[in-house]
């Protein structure tokens, strides 16, 4: 057995477009450029509100002539429904396809089974590789350790990859907020895609008050706990594994309560925070 490690994520499903204008249809929707997408190979992207807040986030990878979209389970419904008002003519059928399920693997190389698809985690090189399986796949066919999703998701808090619906509220919060400049989730040279003005004009003006960033405590800490410099809030705690964590907060308090030596804190532990490996943004000072 390969030292690979796997698990099944319950909570991820795909939705298939497909027809003559599938790519160029999502290319003027999404944030990202599906021009750089080959066969094999996948893009992160968003598709925001018309104010250029992240309604979804998702996976795009060409397999044949169809584009698959790996998401949220609980959110295919509603993105199929969403990418159906920019439809227009468009010849594009979009579906849900229950036939697949989503596997996350690290630390090593898996077996594929027949009519599994792979790529390579398009944020992050450290998070390993993504499989679609045939609903009839079991997992012990990648030959690799089986994990459970709480190490997947471990392992991503401790690597600084914040997750929709997990560490920040879809449809209330901006790409850079989220990372997705950090993270290859969006293409600024593309041209234009929903709410392609907001997100440049953040990127030009270098305007971004709040990101997710790691969190650490002097104890655990709990997912929803308020953020506080003193009596000012400065975000909220999102994903957690036991004294770490991930956080959407105000960066330009956590600065001020630095320069003036004040603690910050999340229910009960005091916490502190560092900058991801990837990060091109900087950290207010301890």
């Amino acid at each position: 057995m390969s030292h690979c490690q796997a698990t099944r994520l319950s909570d991820r499903g795909v939705l298939r477009v497909r027809g003559a204008d599938a790519r160029k249809f999502l290319q003027g929707v999404i944030t990202n450029n599906l021009d750089k997408v080959e066969q094999g190979a996948a893009v992160h992207a968003g598709l925001l509100s018309p104010q250029g807040k992240i309604l979804f986030d998702f996976f795009v990878v060409p397999h044949g002539g169809d584009i698959l979209i790996e998401a949220a389970k609980d959110t295919l419904g509603e993105l199929a429904k969403r990418l159906g008002f920019y439809r227009l003519r468009a010849q594009v059928e979009i579906a849900e396809a229950p036939e697949y399920d989503v596997a996350a693997v690290w630390d090593g190389t898996p077996t594929l089974p027949e009519e599994a698809i792979a790529f390579a985690d398009p944020r992050l090189r450290a998070l390993g590789m993504r499989i679609l399986l045939p609903e009839s796949a079991a997992i012990g066919r990648l030959a690799c350790a089986e994990a459970s999703e709480s190490a997947y998701h471990a392992r991503r808090i401790l690597l600084g990859v914040p997750e929709g619906g997990r560490d920040y509220a879809l449809g209330d919060t901006f790409p850079h907020e989220a990372l997705f400049d950090q993270l290859n989730g969006v293409d600024f040279k593309k041209g234009c895609f929903v709410g392609q003005e907001v997100v440049s004009r953040m990127e030009h003006r270098g305007t971004t008050r709040k990101r997710v960033v790691p969190v650490e405590g002097d104890g655990p800490l709990l997912s929803g706990a308020e953020v506080k410099a003193g009596d000012l809030p400065l975000g909220t705690i999102g994903s957690v594994t036991g004294t770490r964590g991930l956080a959407l907060l105000r960066l330009d308090r956590a600065a001020d309560a630095a320069s003036k030596g004040t603690a910050l804190t999340a229910g009960d532990a005091t916490i502190t925070l560092s900058l991801p490996a990837f990060a091109g943004f900087e950290m207010p000072a301890a």
